[in-house]
Protein backbone atom coordinates (compact mmCIF):
# COMPACT_ATOMS: atom_id res chain seq x y z
CA UNK A 1 0.00 0.00 0.00
CA UNK A 2 1.31 3.43 -0.92
CA UNK A 3 -0.17 5.58 1.80
CA UNK A 4 0.82 8.59 3.80
CA UNK A 5 -2.36 8.50 5.88
CA UNK A 6 -2.81 6.22 8.92
CA UNK A 7 -5.82 3.90 8.69
CA UNK A 8 -7.44 5.61 11.68
CA UNK A 9 -7.51 8.91 9.77
CA UNK A 10 -9.54 7.43 6.90
CA UNK A 11 -12.77 7.34 8.90
CA UNK A 12 -15.60 9.07 7.05
CA UNK A 13 -18.12 8.91 4.24
CA UNK A 14 -16.78 8.47 0.72
CA UNK A 15 -18.17 8.84 -2.78
CA UNK A 16 -17.06 6.65 -5.64
CA UNK A 17 -14.96 8.48 -8.23
CA UNK A 18 -16.31 7.10 -11.51
CA UNK A 19 -13.40 8.50 -13.52
CA UNK A 20 -10.89 6.55 -11.42
CA UNK A 21 -12.95 3.37 -11.04
CA UNK A 22 -13.13 0.31 -13.30
CA UNK A 23 -15.65 -2.50 -12.82
CA UNK A 24 -14.31 -5.17 -15.15
CA UNK A 25 -15.04 -8.84 -15.73
CA UNK A 26 -13.71 -11.80 -17.64
CA UNK A 27 -15.92 -14.67 -18.81
CA UNK A 28 -14.71 -17.79 -20.58
CA UNK A 29 -16.15 -19.24 -23.73
CA UNK A 30 -16.01 -23.03 -23.80
CA UNK A 31 -13.84 -22.78 -26.90
CA UNK A 32 -11.09 -21.54 -24.58
CA UNK A 33 -11.26 -17.84 -25.36
CA UNK A 34 -11.71 -15.15 -22.75
CA UNK A 35 -14.30 -12.43 -23.13
CA UNK A 36 -13.34 -9.30 -21.18
CA UNK A 37 -15.69 -6.45 -20.49
CA UNK A 38 -16.69 -3.75 -18.08
CA UNK A 39 -19.63 -1.64 -16.94
CA UNK A 40 -19.56 2.06 -17.80
CA UNK A 41 -22.32 3.49 -15.58
CA UNK A 42 -22.33 3.02 -11.81
CA UNK A 43 -22.54 4.88 -8.54
CA UNK A 44 -21.37 3.99 -5.09
CA UNK A 45 -20.57 5.11 -1.61
CA UNK A 46 -18.78 3.82 1.45
CA UNK A 47 -18.42 4.55 5.10
CA UNK A 48 -14.92 3.72 6.29
CA UNK A 49 -14.12 3.30 9.96
CA UNK A 50 -10.35 3.14 10.31
CA UNK A 51 -10.48 2.39 14.05
CA UNK A 52 -13.04 -0.42 13.68
CA UNK A 53 -13.23 -1.68 10.07
CA UNK A 54 -16.17 -3.95 11.04
CA UNK A 55 -18.25 -0.76 11.25
CA UNK A 56 -17.47 0.09 7.62
CA UNK A 57 -20.00 -0.35 4.82
CA UNK A 58 -20.19 -0.23 1.01
CA UNK A 59 -23.01 0.32 -1.48
CA UNK A 60 -22.72 -0.02 -5.27
CA UNK A 61 -25.33 0.34 -8.02
CA UNK A 62 -24.48 -0.60 -11.62
CA UNK A 63 -26.62 0.18 -14.65
CA UNK A 64 -26.82 -3.26 -16.29
CA UNK A 65 -27.33 -1.79 -19.77
CA UNK A 66 -23.89 -0.16 -19.55
CA UNK A 67 -22.16 -3.50 -20.17
CA UNK A 68 -19.40 -3.19 -22.76
CA UNK A 69 -17.40 -6.09 -24.20
CA UNK A 70 -16.21 -4.20 -27.26
CA UNK A 71 -18.73 -5.97 -29.52
CA UNK A 72 -22.08 -4.20 -30.01
CA UNK A 73 -23.94 -7.32 -31.19
CA UNK A 74 -22.73 -9.35 -28.20
CA UNK A 75 -23.49 -6.47 -25.81
CA UNK A 76 -27.05 -6.14 -27.14
CA UNK A 77 -27.53 -9.90 -26.73
CA UNK A 78 -26.18 -9.81 -23.16
CA UNK A 79 -28.49 -6.89 -22.30
CA UNK A 80 -31.61 -8.73 -23.46
CA UNK A 81 -31.07 -12.49 -23.12
CA UNK A 82 -28.68 -12.63 -20.18
CA UNK A 83 -29.37 -9.56 -18.04
CA UNK A 84 -32.94 -8.68 -19.13
CA UNK A 85 -32.17 -5.00 -18.55
CA UNK A 86 -35.74 -3.96 -19.36
CA UNK A 87 -37.00 -5.91 -16.35
CA UNK A 88 -33.86 -5.67 -14.19
CA UNK A 89 -32.10 -2.39 -14.97
CA UNK A 90 -29.64 -2.38 -12.05
CA UNK A 91 -27.13 -4.66 -10.36
CA UNK A 92 -26.54 -3.84 -6.71
CA UNK A 93 -24.07 -4.75 -4.00
CA UNK A 94 -24.71 -3.89 -0.36
CA UNK A 95 -22.14 -4.96 2.21
CA UNK A 96 -23.18 -6.93 5.27
CA UNK A 97 -19.73 -7.21 6.89
CA UNK A 98 -16.22 -5.84 6.54
CA UNK A 99 -13.26 -7.60 8.08
CA UNK A 100 -9.63 -6.48 8.25
CA UNK A 101 -7.54 -9.53 7.36
CA UNK A 102 -4.18 -7.91 8.04
CA UNK A 103 -1.93 -5.31 6.51
CA UNK A 104 -3.81 -3.57 3.72
CA UNK A 105 -6.18 -6.51 3.13
CA UNK A 106 -9.89 -6.60 3.82
CA UNK A 107 -12.74 -9.00 3.18
CA UNK A 108 -16.05 -7.41 2.23
CA UNK A 109 -19.08 -9.68 2.45
CA UNK A 110 -22.36 -8.51 1.00
CA UNK A 111 -25.50 -9.15 -0.97
CA UNK A 112 -25.14 -9.05 -4.76
CA UNK A 113 -28.41 -8.66 -6.65
CA UNK A 114 -28.57 -9.47 -10.36
CA UNK A 115 -31.89 -10.03 -12.21
CA UNK A 116 -33.69 -9.56 -8.85
CA UNK A 117 -31.84 -12.57 -7.41
CA UNK A 118 -29.83 -11.80 -4.29
CA UNK A 119 -26.94 -14.01 -3.19
CA UNK A 120 -24.13 -13.44 -0.70
CA UNK A 121 -20.60 -12.90 -2.02
CA UNK A 122 -17.24 -12.32 -0.38
CA UNK A 123 -14.81 -9.94 -2.08
CA UNK A 124 -11.09 -9.80 -1.28
CA UNK A 125 -10.10 -6.12 -1.22
CA UNK A 126 -6.78 -4.35 -0.80
CA UNK A 127 -6.25 -0.72 0.12
CA UNK A 128 -3.61 0.39 -2.39
CA UNK A 129 -3.52 4.12 -1.78
CA UNK A 130 -4.75 6.69 0.72
CA UNK A 131 -3.65 10.27 0.89
CA UNK A 132 -4.90 13.68 1.85
CA UNK A 133 -5.44 16.26 -0.85
CA UNK A 134 -6.50 19.87 -1.03
CA UNK A 135 -10.12 18.83 -1.43
CA UNK A 136 -10.22 15.90 1.01
CA UNK A 137 -8.91 12.35 1.30
CA UNK A 138 -8.60 10.05 -1.73
CA UNK A 139 -8.42 6.29 -1.41
CA UNK A 140 -7.76 3.51 -3.87
CA UNK A 141 -8.81 -0.12 -3.56
CA UNK A 142 -8.47 -3.19 -5.75
CA UNK A 143 -10.53 -6.33 -5.43
CA UNK A 144 -11.59 -9.49 -7.15
CA UNK A 145 -14.18 -12.21 -6.85
CA UNK A 146 -15.15 -15.23 -8.95
CA UNK A 147 -18.86 -15.88 -9.41
CA UNK A 148 -20.98 -18.60 -10.92
CA UNK A 149 -23.33 -16.54 -13.11
CA UNK A 150 -25.90 -19.34 -13.12
CA UNK A 151 -26.64 -18.73 -9.41
CA UNK A 152 -28.19 -15.40 -10.47
CA UNK A 153 -29.98 -16.78 -13.54
CA UNK A 154 -27.63 -15.00 -15.95
CA UNK A 155 -28.17 -17.34 -18.86
CA UNK A 156 -30.22 -17.57 -22.02
CA UNK A 157 -30.82 -21.27 -22.63
CA UNK A 158 -29.19 -24.70 -22.51
CA UNK A 159 -27.00 -23.96 -25.54
CA UNK A 160 -25.46 -20.87 -23.95
CA UNK A 161 -25.13 -22.73 -20.68
CA UNK A 162 -22.93 -25.23 -22.51
CA UNK A 163 -21.06 -22.71 -24.72
CA UNK A 164 -20.30 -20.00 -22.17
CA UNK A 165 -18.43 -20.88 -18.99
CA UNK A 166 -20.39 -20.35 -15.79
CA UNK A 167 -17.44 -18.74 -13.97
CA UNK A 168 -17.08 -14.97 -14.26
CA UNK A 169 -14.24 -13.13 -12.56
CA UNK A 170 -14.95 -9.57 -11.45
CA UNK A 171 -11.96 -7.27 -11.10
CA UNK A 172 -12.43 -3.97 -9.32
CA UNK A 173 -10.23 -0.91 -9.25
CA UNK A 174 -11.96 1.68 -7.08
CA UNK A 175 -11.15 5.30 -6.36
CA UNK A 176 -13.17 7.14 -3.73
CA UNK A 177 -12.92 10.50 -2.06
CA UNK A 178 -13.96 11.99 1.25
CA UNK A 179 -14.69 15.68 1.23
CA UNK A 180 -12.97 17.79 3.85
CA UNK A 181 -9.57 17.34 5.41
CA UNK A 182 -10.45 15.86 8.80
CA UNK A 183 -12.07 12.52 9.60
CA UNK A 184 -15.84 12.38 10.02
CA UNK A 185 -16.59 10.61 13.28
Amino acid sequence: MTTVTPLSELTGDYSLDAAGTTLAFIARHTMGSRVPGHFDEFDGSAHLDGDDPARSSVRLTIKAASIDTGNQKRDDHLRTAFFDVAGHPVITFVSTAVRHVGGSGFEVTGDLTIRSVTKPVRVAVELVDARPGADGVRTGFTGAVSLNRLRWGVNENLATRLMVGSKVTLQLTVAASRQGGSPAR
